[in-house]
């Protein structure tokens, strides 16, 4: 149920320190631990296991899939952990009505708009009930009116499904409604509040 936001500079490594959270990217030297295992050399099958089961993602872009509709975006990631497609489609319209995207749901990627397409993309980084969040730029390509809308979503769902998050972003605002603030700068993490 806590946020914390990191903010700093373009080409500070914000994307690159998440990227290394969620096991996309290699480390160059440190060690990665989770749940007081270390991970950063497990093999890359076990690493896409650990993405599965522990990280949901949500980007700037919202990377959904453009053949398939707002339902099936959603229960695609759900059917990777669970098998059962059918069972995942219920789960994703169960995530379609919380979001209040229900009429939606058949549109295709292309014919929703942008605060609906990231919507959708909260819903499919929500839907296997991760243990954290990582958020890179999720409001970035909205304007500021659908940016506050999703912002104030992804906090409510946040608290209410007790999912630990951490969102990169250049939106002070943003980030000051944040649990906790940090500035990446020079390679560290500095909190501001």
């Amino acid at each position: 149920g806590q946020l914390i936001s990191i903010i700093g500079s373009s080409g500070s490594g914000k994307s690159t320190l998440l990227h290394i959270m969620g096991l996309l990217d290699r480390l160059s030297s440190g060690k990665i631990y989770l749940e007081n295992q270390q991970i950063n050399n497990a093999s890359d099958s076990v690493k896409t296991n650990l993405r599965l089961h522990y990280f949901g993602f949500i980007y700037q872009h919202h990377y959904l899939l453009s053949n398939f509709n707002a339902r099936e975006n959603i229960a695609l990631a759900n059917q990777l952990l669970q098998g059962d497609y059918a069972l995942a489609l219920k789960e994703a319209d169960k995530w379609l009505d919380r979001l209040g995207l229900s009429s939606r749901k058949y549109n295709l990627a292309a014919e929703l708009s942008g605060g609906e397409q990231q919507r959708v993309a909260i819903a499919r980084a929500l839907i296997n009930k991760p243990k954290l969040i990582l958020a890179d730029e999720p409001t970035g390509n909205l304007d500021p009116e659908n940016a506050t809308e999703v912002f104030n979503l992804f906090l409510d769902l946040v608290k209410e499904t007790n999912v630990a998050a951490i969102i990169v972003t250049h939106n002070m605002e943003l980030a000051a409604q944040a649990d906790e603030t940090y500035r990446l700068t020079g390679g560290r993490l500095q909190l501001l509040s």
